[in-house]
């Protein structure tokens, strides 16, 4: 079972190399926080909880710091966040899908109109652009954990879609509805992913010419930039001539 799903892995590779490891930190903090208010403080009776240190500890966050993040969802005074998305064009036509986790609804739908706004894209009403995407579980991990194909054979009973291999890295699609089948079936096996979470894959790509999709990635790097945003999903088709010019 193999194939090649090029939004994902360059999506993956590209996070690897130009996040910021404080940024990675602030957004697993806010979903532990999150994650211990919605369901306590107990990892063993809180799936959200344990899948959020999983992806801690994937991220390599000191233990200390994991630890603090769930006291401080579990102090009363902490901040309240909410989960918000938003959908929009960025130009020509690409398809931007944003999750948010703020403190502060006002400032995040702000910063994000400005962003559209400064590179010439739109911001749309929510559920307009939720039909060009697929939500479906991704899950990474270490290759070597585990030999392929024994792995093949457990996971696609646990609803495995899609398994790639490429730069030292196993990636494993799910459906959506399949996430917490994949998470239990890793737990049994043994393996904790270095990064297990849904995400939004296009149905279709569009393809615009190299400085068109310069444009429209300089918009997604400032929208990642902002703390209050979790992700951004986009339906841009990352063709090699473009993927070979960012690396320059």
């Amino acid at each position: 079972m193999s194939g090649h799903n090029k939004w994902s892995t360059i999506k993956r590779k590209k996070g690897a190399l130009d996040a910021k490891r404080s940024k990675i930190f602030s957004r697993i903090i806010k979903e532990i926080t999150v994650a211990v208010k919605e369901g306590g403080a107990d990892p063993d009776g809180n799936p959200r909880l344990r899948l959020a240190i999983s992806n801690a500890k994937g991220a390599s966050m000191p233990k200390d710091n994991i630890l603090r993040a769930i006291n401080k969802g579990s102090d009363k005074d902490a901040a309240n966040y909410i989960e918000l998305t938003y959908e929009g064009y960025a130009p020509n036509g690409v398809a931007l899908y944003i999750e948010c986790t703020t403190d502060n609804q006002q400032r995040t739908i702000s910063n994000i109109r400005s962003y559209f706004n400064k590179f010439g894209g739109s911001l749309g009403t929510n559920g307009s652009l939720t039909f060009l995407f697929d939500r479906k579980g991704v899950f990474t991990i270490p290759e070597g954990t585990i030999n392929l194909e024994d792995l093949e054979l457990e996971v696609i009973d646990a609803g495995a879609e899609d398994i790639q291999v490429e730069d030292e890295t196993i990636t494993i699609t799910t459906a959506m509805e399949d996430f917490g089948a994949m998470i239990k079936k890793l737990e049994e096996l043994g393996i904790e992913p270095e990064n297990a979470e849904l995400q939004r894959i296009p149905k279709n790509t569009v393809k615009v010419d190299q400085d068109a999709a310069k444009k429209v990635l300089r918009l997604i790097d400032l929208f990642e930039e902002d703390d209050d945003i979790n992700n951004v999903f986009h339906n841009l088709e990352l063709t090699d001539e473009l993927l070979e010019s960012m690396d320059e």
